[in-house]
């Protein structure tokens, strides 16, 4: 590979292989190994295969740079620490390790969000705002549908039809990613929650309901975080933002409206094409642009879809049919339990559909995982293990 910057990929799914044909023919990078927990010798789908290995020693010692990109929060947390601790700088399209354990991965070392999924998107678009003299007061990502108890059939139909797995496509329909998305985005931008859940404003179109979400912050004296519902609109982020009134002139001449909030509307996210501008930064020597930062404000907590009962076993909380995410202030909900950390929990008594789980719910094995998000949260929360 000469001089080209190694870079390992954790992952073989949609954005893994995408970000691996991305980087096919580059002279400055190229993808040294790919962690997999299948048998290498049996993927056919992927481009590289010889890349293929089951060792995360061996994937962070042929690594320059790594990234990881598998939506599995209690793996990759293992093998992100073992990363930053061996001082290799960690790329993530990942937001939900990010609002789960990453302020724990914070504190080990280089750890960013790429540009190219919601939150890095809106990370960048905020330094450009910044730079124009913008003062933002909506972080904001659009959503086209949202039903939080969507069918098995109905998700396994959309999930071949797009071509993504079941529990990627269910957690886009029930509305886990995006308050996963705005919690990362809430705690790495210096932003607050308006209300649990996210006020979710329907609207017809970005500027009309930015505005409305704009009056929320104001009101409450602080940027918020937050999503519109708006079918009709693209598939991007926005910021609504003040300026200063000397320069209303200029802004209604550049058709940005009559003010006093104005919308900056970046209409797409590119994914695994965009994280090579991350790796370039990086590449670079250039600083963090997205984290969970080290004292976080908000989490996402599990809400029952369904009743529950005592034995119940949840084996994924986050695309499950057992429970959906919801934005929280941590300190308004001390012993919710982060939907990033269900997997193989096994539930303690009955919980009625709606309820906000708790620690005291569900009984969750011993993890790296849980260790990092006891240690973040216990400053500012009573949480306690069971």
């Amino acid at each position: 590979m000469n001089d080209a910057v190694r870079i390992g990929v954790i992952g073989t799914g949609f954005i893994a292989r995408g970000l691996i044909m991305a980087l096919e023919g580059r002279p400055d990078m190229a993808v040294s190994r790919i962690l997999t927990r299948s048998k290498p010798d049996d993927r056919r789908d992927l481009p590289q295969k010889g890349a293929l290995t089951n060792s995360a020693e061996d994937l962070i010692e042929y690594s320059d740079v790594v990234v990881e990109c598998t939506g599995d929060v209690l793996y990759a947390t293992d093998v992100l620490d073992q990363a930053l601790k061996a001082s290799r700088p960690v790329i993530t399209m990942d937001a939900e390790v990010q609002v789960t354990t990453g302020s724990y991965l914070a504190g080990l070392g280089y750890i960013t969000e790429a540009e190219g999924d919601q939150p890095g998107c809106l990370a960048t678009l905020k330094e450009e705002a910044i730079q124009m003299g913008f003062k933002p007061l909506v972080y904001g990502n659009i959503k086209g549908f949202l039903n939080h108890t969507p069918s098995v059939d109905e998700m396994r139909y959309w999930a071949g039809k797009q071509g993504i797995s079941l529990d990627k496509v269910t957690s886009f329909t029930d509305g886990t990613k995006v308050q996963i998305e705005q919690a990362l985005v809430a705690n790495g931008l210096g932003a607050g929650i308006a209300q649990p859940g996210l006020a979710g404003v329907p609207a017809d179109d970005v500027s009309s309901g930015g505005a409305i979400l704009a009056a929320k912050a104001k009101s409450l004296g602080y940027p918020i975080s937050d999503f519109i519902l708006s079918p009709g609109s693209p598939a991007g982020v926005f910021i609504v933002a003040e300026h200063d009134e000397k320069f209303r002139e200029y802004l209604r001449y550049y058709k940005m409206g009559d003010g006093p909030y104005y919308t900056l509307l970046r209409n797409y996210h590119l994914c695994n094409l965009e994280i090579i501008k991350t790796l370039k930064k990086v590449q670079d020597g250039g600083d963090v642009l997205l984290n969970n930062g080290l004292h976080p404000e908000v989490s996402v907590a599990a809400v029952a879809k369904r009743s529950l009962q005592p034995g119940d076993r949840i084996h994924r909380g986050i695309g499950s049919f057992d429970a959906y995410g919801s934005a929280v202030r941590i300190q308004d909900f001390p012993d919710h339990i982060p939907i990033g950390l269900l997997s193989e929990a096994v539930v303690r008594r009955h919980i009625t559909p709606g309820s906000l789980l708790s620690f005291d719910d569900v009984e969750i094995p011993e993890t790296l995982a849980l260790d990092a998000w006891l240690g973040c949260a216990k400053p500012r929360c009573a949480v306690s293990r069971a």
